[in-house]
């Protein structure tokens, strides 16, 4: 038996993505943003409202960057996600996140979150979402295997859970891709 629950933002998983931005001023911020994603090969598509601080960072530097929230950073990311740049300037310093300037778009790499696409902002979407061109992938060298590949095992992302608001971590490898179906040929 199944049950309907008519519709619902309910998708998974969702990845929690950290939304790196500098102000006018260049003080970094950062959200935390669920809905999300890779909107093509180089492309990524974020739905942000048009009021917040970090849409109006991204219009007026065409740069951000999104960082993928890990087990380690749990509080920090969440809190990001909870508190208003507009309201709070040194949301940063609060969260504990250090930040350098990233070397290809005018947005912050977070120190603390080891995996991060770094953006140039190509257009506002029909529907009001960001549309932005993937530029560089930046990763800390700790979650690399030993070809030097990201290893999502080390890396250990989270995802948010929306019916029950939880926080879960990504990981177990369940099948191969492109491989376990040619069992069924």
């Amino acid at each position: 038996m199944r049950k309907d629950f008519g519709v619902k933002p309910w998708f998974y998983p969702l990845p929690v993505l950290i939304i790196g931005t500098y102000d006018e001023n260049g003080t970094p911020n950062a959200m935390n943003a669920a809905w999300g994603g890779l909107y093509d090969e180089n492309l990524v598509e974020l739905c942000l409202g048009a009021d917040r601080k970090t849409t109006q960072n991204i219009l007026a530097k065409k740069a951000f960057t999104i960082s993928f929230a890990d087990a380690s950073n749990v509080a920090a990311c969440d809190y990001v996600g909870i508190v208003s740049g507009n309201n709070t300037p040194d949301k940063m310093q609060k969260a504990g996140f250090t930040v350098e300037k990233s070397k290809f778009v005018d947005a912050p790499v977070i120190n603390e979150l080891p995996l991060v696409l770094e953006c140039k902002f190509l257009k506002i979407a029909e529907e009001g979402n960001i549309i932005g061109e993937i530029v560089n992938i930046n990763a800390d060298e700790r979650i690399l295997d030993e070809k030097g590949n990201i290893d999502i095992t080390k890396l250990r992302p989270i995802s948010y859970e929306p019916v029950h608001h939880g926080y879960y971590v990504i990981g177990e490898k369940v099948g191969q891709a492109f491989s376990d179906g040619k069992s069924l040929k």
